[in-house]
């Protein structure tokens, strides 16, 4: 099995938790998005969405998250086996994938870095253009989707109805854990492989106190699963305490050099 992935992309972190938590044997590639390596033509003729994570296994090639999420729960015995309610777990997920991390995370980054970096993948986007005239029309939709965002981060009710979307997620999470361990039941699920990340870059963004810190039960399970080794490996080495900075400033000082020698 092989994965395209990075440890910024939320849904990579979803499918990355569900391998480690079923301990399934993967080569995980590694494409920066911040860096636009997911604008580099060999990725981009695979995936001209340009997005992550994309899995391969065999003759199966799959690039939607949740249905990527399905393969793998489906390999051997599910993950929490009968201790987890299958419709609940189904439901959570789904309504987990309706909320966008894009704009939220967008919202709450200073501008000034949110411009550098779209800038620069907006200029790869077009350099990539003149390099592969064949896929000029598909880095052309991935411009238009740029320039979208963008304009979506000024429109304040989105943002808004974003935000209350998340907010009704937390709070049903909170209803739920008060009567069990994990989202979907007694034991870890894919629902939970869902979840997490969403409550990592709450915590990234400096946001914990305000969104988890506030509900009891939230914050006790945050607390429980930061500690499982699938956690550690997927987001906890990257972005947990000085290594956070560390993992930022790393790839801020690449796109800085890169643009400064115009290698987009």
């Amino acid at each position: 099995m092989q994965l395209y992935q990075h440890p910024y992309s939320l849904d990579s972190q979803k499918v990355r938790l569900a391998l480690e938590e079923k301990g399934l044997d993967y080569w995980p590639y590694s494409i920066n998005p911040l860096k636009a390596k997911n604008l580099d033509s060999k990725f981009f003729r695979m995936n001209p969405t340009g997005k992550l994570p994309v899995f391969l296994n065999g003759q199966h090639i799959i690039f939607d998250t949740l249905s990527i999420l399905q393969y793998i729960d489906s390999i051997n015995e599910p993950l929490g086996g009968d201790a987890v309610d299958r419709e609940k777990m189904l439901a959570w997920m789904r309504w987990i994938d309706l909320w966008n991390p894009k704009l939220f995370t967008l919202s709450h980054v200073p501008q000034k870095y949110r411009l550098f970096f779209s800038k620069f993948q907006r200029r790869s986007a077009i350099a990539r253009m003149a390099e592969c005239p064949d896929l000029a029309s598909k880095y052309h939709l991935k411009l238009r989707s740029a320039y979208a965002t963008e304009e979506q981060l000024k429109d304040k009710d989105m943002i808004n109805s974003s935000n209350e979307l998340l907010m009704k997620i937390l709070d049903a999470a909170e209803d739920q854990l008060s009567s069990t361990n994990f989202l979907a039941g007694e034991a870890f699920s894919m629902a939970d492989a869902t979840f997490i990340p969403i409550l990592a870059r709450i915590n990234l963004l400096n946001l914990e106190e305000e969104y988890i810190g506030s509900r009891s039960h939230l914050l006790d399970y945050w607390n429980r699963v930061k500690k499982r080794p699938s956690y550690h490996a997927v987001i906890g080495k990257y972005f947990s305490g000085w290594t956070k900075y560390k993992t930022l400033y790393a790839t801020y000082s690449s796109v800085w050099l890169r643009n400064l020698f115009r290698k987009y």
